[in-house]
């Protein structure tokens, strides 16, 4: 990569012709090849897993469960079902049913509408029911009864079932078609809500979030600049990387699941170091025309010292993205790929085009001068201040590194009460049609409606109705279980009906509503209940074999799956972070105390990030519109992001404070020396960065959301309290064994460099402070 830079730099002409050739390529195969984003993941030798393998083999009648999106409806008085509510809604849903990417849309009072609706239920003849006993006949009419309609008779709920059972293939045009028609169903009269995996895909804006950030990224970079093209530089170059990286990762829909979210969050890190990556080779550049150097001699000397960091800054970020494959998760593998490619393009573009840029320029770079700015030959960035900054630390370094560290200990304590899993519809915006849906549901059938389990039972022999009805009796007793699907009341008509309950095979499924909300401890309590207790002594009384499956127990799987690989995870990727640190800075302490810094930060952004979306605390004021659990795979990814970023500025600041140890031998000078060549461009680095996150905050996507403000706060912390605070205190404490490295190793190994060129230095020295540190 070193070589393709100074290439750049030597031939820039023909650098940018073959750099705008790729473009174009990657443009091309990208917009031709481009595959469909999907949620799905598989968890393998989870019990959801074998649940739903069961069903997909059996073919067992999933029913309603199978729905591919329902609407719900309630009018502010009566009935949901009274003739003048369904005059008022029929004319929505027939529109919905006329689509062609709709095959049915069932209603709940039985009818159907659509071209490929299955036959209405239809009572068997008089004669067959004179011979039922009196408890068979009560559960027939029991079971005629429309099922879609809650018991008070306020809410009613349609189905939707799609042309296509694999919710990708369903046209988006289509889905925005049905969100539009439900919004328009709304009014003062009647609320009309809509859920399901499709509508919830479809819903999706895309984010104006890129261009809140770049918009604070600008502004930072005029400030710091004080040109409007060198402010310009960073940000072109990180929006062609992001826009390359986009594209790689739709093009990586094609060939493996990658998640709905994954484009977002691949730009809102790669915009983040994008922009960074520019900034430091574009400040190297500037420090050198600035000094007077020739616009080639300063374009080699950026790519040469910061260039070298970029391209290891960078590369630690890939390889703790890439760490997310030692999950054996297909979804992680999907985002940790997409964010992957977005770095790599951010990266190349800053290593490749940034610089043949800068040859071509010169002094260019810096025109469009503000009164602040300075032109070329007029001297380098004074460091004085840094460097007092250091020399202010050294005084009391103990009374600095605790304060630092307590500081960032409280911000972590709320991570001691994290619950992970995921947030139900309840925590979507006031007003959106899932939330309605939701909100319905819960007022109408009990808020477990929101989120059933599914038990696949294996029947030891085909047709077991009495161990069928031993099934549905014992888990509807279960504490915490609000009913089930057959209900108890219908069991008398399974000896009657066996094929209506899908009992013509081994395989039957029972739906369990529980009897609390989706995202409630309570309801991951029951699962747990289910599965330890309950269905062991169900198996073991009828000699079946139990299995819970359905969108709540993958989640809490999920969630376990996670929880036991992230050791391994934190293992593998501070372990390679810290082997790389001590090739780079030939030292043992320095790359320890980063690993473990590193997760101080990550401890303090999940205290943040446990306290506003678990708490609830400055919800109103960020625009969280519900409290609930944390995302299983945010803590993993955030920490991936992270430590990748920290490492970033862990390397920008000591790479320059070994140099300086290297040749004066002086612990003291060498961290006040390191600040003031490196403390201004990380503070501008680590403003954009949170800038740039920050900017996704507002959006109504609460995954998003939850990014934005866990990445925030984490560069917030590590950039300002961590790397410019506690390390620099600590270090100072250290001392010399700093730099300690076993005699045998640093035999063995290599001498790198990332200040591979002697540079002028950035600032005289002040006086020593303590030099025994």
């Amino acid at each position: 990569m070193p070589g393709l830079s100074s290439w750049a730099v030597r031939r820039p002409v023909f650098a940018l012709i073959a750099w705008f050739i790729a473009v174009v390529a990657i443009f091309g195969v990208g917009s031709a090849f481009a595959g469909k984003l999907n949620d799905s993941f598989d968890l393998p030798n989870t019990e959801s897993k074998t649940a739903t393998d069961l069903l997909a083999s059996s073919g067992a009648n999933m029913g309603s469960y199978d729905a591919g999106a329902t609407i719900v409806w309630s009018p502010t008085t009566g009935s949901a079902v009274d003739p003048a509510v369904l005059a008022e809604i029929t004319p929505t849903l027939q529109k919905i049913a006329d689509l062609s990417a709709v095959a049915c849309v069932s209603l709940p009072t039985g009818q159907g509408l659509g071209t490929a609706c299955p036959p209405a239920p239809q009572a068997p003849p008089q004669s067959e029911i004179d011979k039922l006993t009196p408890e068979q006949q009560a559960a027939l009419k029991a079971s005629m009864t429309p099922q879609g309609i809650s018991p008070d008779g306020r809410v009613a709920i349609a189905t939707v079932t799609f042309a296509s059972a694999d919710p990708t293939a369903v046209p988006t045009t289509a889905a925005k078609q049905i969100i539009a028609d439900i919004k328009a169903a709304n009014t003062d009269t009647l609320r009309v809500g809509a859920n399901g995996q499709v509508l919830d895909f479809a819903g999706q804006e895309p984010p104006s979030s890129e261009l809140i950030g770049i918009i604070a990224a600008l502004i930072i970079l005029l400030i710091a600049f004080g040109s409007v093209v060198a402010a310009g530089l960073p940000i072109v170059v990180a929006g062609l990387g992001v826009a390359l990286g986009v594209t790689m990762v739709t093009l990586l829909a094609r060939f493996m699941d990658v998640a709905t979210f994954a484009p977002t969050l691949a730009a809102m890190i790669g915009l983040g170091v994008g922009i960074d990556y520019g900034l430091f080779v574009l400040n190297r550049f500037r420090s050198a025309i600035l000094l007077g150097h020739d616009k080639k001699q300063a374009a080699l000397e950026a790519v040469n010292t910061a260039g070298r960091a970029v391209l290891f800054a960078g590369s630690t970020v890939i390889i703790a993205l890439l760490g997310l494959f030692v999950l054996g998760i297909n979804f992680f593998n999907g985002l940790s790929l997409a964010a992957g490619l977005t770095v790599l393009m951010v990266m190349l573009s800053a290593l490749w085009f940034l610089p043949a840029l800068l040859s071509l320029l010169g002094t260019k770079t810096i025109a469009i001068r503000l009164p602040w700015g300075k032109k070329p030959g007029s001297g380098h960035i004074d460091g004085h201040r840094w460097a007092a900054y250091g020399a202010f630390l050294q005084r009391k370094p103990w009374l600095w590194a605790i304060l630092s560290l307590g500081f960032v200990l409280i911000l972590a304590i709320p991570v001691l009460s994290l619950r992970q899993g995921f947030a139900d519809d309840s925590g979507k915006p006031v007003g959106s049609i899932g939330r309605i849906a939701y909100d319905l549901r819960a007022e109408g059938f009990g808020p477990g409606s929101n989120g059933p389990f599914l038990v696949v039972a294996q029947l030891p022999k085909a047709g077991d109705t009495e161990g069928y009805k031993q099934i549905v009796t014992d888990l509807a007793a279960a504490p915490g279980v609000a009913g089930t699907n057959p209900s108890v009341a219908m069991l008398p008509l399974v000896d009657v009906f066996p094929q209506q309950f899908g009992l013509t095979g081994d395989i039957a499924v029972i739906g369990v509503v529980p009897s609390s909300a989706p995202q409630d401890a309570a309801t991951t309590d029951l699962l747990n209940e289910l599965r330890d207790t309950v269905n062991p002594q169900i198996e073991a009384a009828t000699g079946a074999k139990l299995y819970v499956g359905g969108t709540q127990a993958i989640t809490s799987d999920f969630t376990s799956v996670l929880k036991d690989a992230l050791p391994i995870f934190l293992l593998v990727v501070i372990g390679l972070g810290f082997l790389a640190l001590v090739l780079l800075f030939r030292s043992l302490v320095v790359p320890a105390m980063a690993a473990v810094t590193s997760l101080l930060s990550f401890a303090a952004s999940m205290g943040i990030t446990v306290a506003v979306f678990q708490w609830g605390w400055l919800s109103s004021l960020l625009g969280v519109s519900g409290t609930g659990p944390i995302m299983p795979f945010l803590p993993i990814m955030v920490f991936a992001i992270l430590f990748g970023l920290s490492m970033d500025y862990q390397v920008f600041l000591v790479s320059r404070m070994r140099e300086e140890w290297e040749h004066t031998d002086d612990n003291a000078a060498s961290i006040r020396r390191g600040l003031a060549g490196s403390g201004r461009v990380v503070v501008i680095a680590a403003l954009i960065m949170a800038s740039v996150f920050m900017a996704f905050i507002p959006t109504p996507e609460n995954t998003i959301k939850l990014f934005g403000i866990s990445l925030a706060s984490a560069v917030l912390i590590d950039a300002f309290v961590i790397r410019l605070v506690f390390v620099p205190s600590l270090m100072s404490i250290i001392g010399r064994a700093n730099w300690w490295l076993p005699r045998w190793l640093a035999k063995i190994l290599p001498v790198v460099h990332v200040e591979s060129e002697s540079a002028d230095d950035p600032v005289d020295d002040v006086l020593p402070v303590n030099p025994g540190h």
